[in-house]
């Protein structure tokens, strides 16, 4: 068969189309016209199942926002935490700092209240000989133990922190 030709086959004809492509286009069908009255039907349900994809869509777009959101404000509070204990870690510093440039031996226990942007600190230091011995079992004194707490709430909730180092005082 030629293309240009008609064919006929159980009382069908068709065309085959003469084009550039060697692909073949139907020209006549004796396929049954659907009513217009179907096609109206068709396409209503056909907008009502793109509502549902739109409310689907809305619906997965919301949870993610959501999801989204929850996650910023994690990482805010997350920020806020690190930011206390920075804080908190400076005030353990300079006290630490300050007790070991002071020439005395350092208080026995001593307690303080530092007001921060976060509320308040209380920074507690106990000083206590440490019981240290070389290796033949003498004593070594002169060397204090000191603990320095720091407490402090976050959201009601207790938090702290401890650092211990040693002094050592010769008298």
């Amino acid at each position: 068969m030629r293309r240009g030709d008609r064919h006929c086959s159980d009382g069908i004809v068709d065309k085959w189309g003469n084009e550039i492509f060697s692909t073949p286009a139907l020209q006549h069908s004796n396929a049954p016209i659907m009513p217009a009255t179907r096609l109206r039907k068709r396409a209503r349900s056909r907008y009502a199942f793109a509502l549902y994809e739109v409310l689907i869509g809305v619906a997965i777009f919301a949870v993610g926002v959501i999801a989204l959101g929850r996650a910023v404000e994690n990482c805010l509070n997350a920020s806020t935490i690190s930011a206390e204990e920075n804080v908190v870690r400076q005030i353990l510093s300079d006290r630490m700092a300050q007790v070991q440039a002071a020439s005395a031996v350092p208080e026995a226990e001593r307690a303080f209240k530092i007001k921060t942007r976060y509320g308040r600190v209380t920074l507690t230091q106990k000083t206590a000989p440490a019981a240290l011995t070389e290796p033949d079992n003498t004593l070594i004194t002169g060397i204090n133990l000191v603990t320095l707490t720091a407490r402090w709430e976050h959201s009601g909730v207790p938090q702290s922190k401890q650092i211990q180092f040693y002094v050592y005082r010769s008298g």
